[in-house]
């Protein structure tokens, strides 16, 4: 698996994990300590800004799983690699995208697009 592959792997397994002290384990290791996360709904900065916005996915669509939908693919220090989340069994009823710079190995900025949203 390539260097992109293996980041966006990990970032879709730090965002199914529900048991913090595991989770702040594995944000620690794959951000950037001054890491920036936007999307259109919600931004977070710094490992606990993003442990928050994982905990507020979680309470918010309990039991949803984050799935890679397709491959990553980057170059240099860029990453992009699109996602899905839902309930398993079904269709997953939400989709994005993400774009992700890499520093050092370790994603700096995030900016996420949702491609796939439920009528509200």
């Amino acid at each position: 698996m390539s260097e992109h592959a293996n980041l966006a792997a990990a970032y879709i397994a730090a965002w199914n994990e529900t048991d913090a002290t595991r989770r702040k384990a594995m944000i620690e290791k794959l951000f950037a300590a001054e890491v920036a996360y936007r999307d259109p709904v919600m931004q977070g900065d710094g490992h606990t800004g993003i442990d928050q916005l994982i905990a507020g996915v979680h309470e918010r669509f309990p039991g949803f799983r984050f799935a890679l939908k397709g491959e990553a693919n980057g170059f240099g220090d860029n990453l992009r690699f699109s996602w899905t989340l839902g309930p398993d069994g079904i269709e997953a009823p939400i989709e994005g995208t993400d774009f992700v710079t890499v520093t050092g190995g370790r994603m700096a900025r995030v900016t996420g697009f949702l491609d796939k949203v439920p009528a509200q």
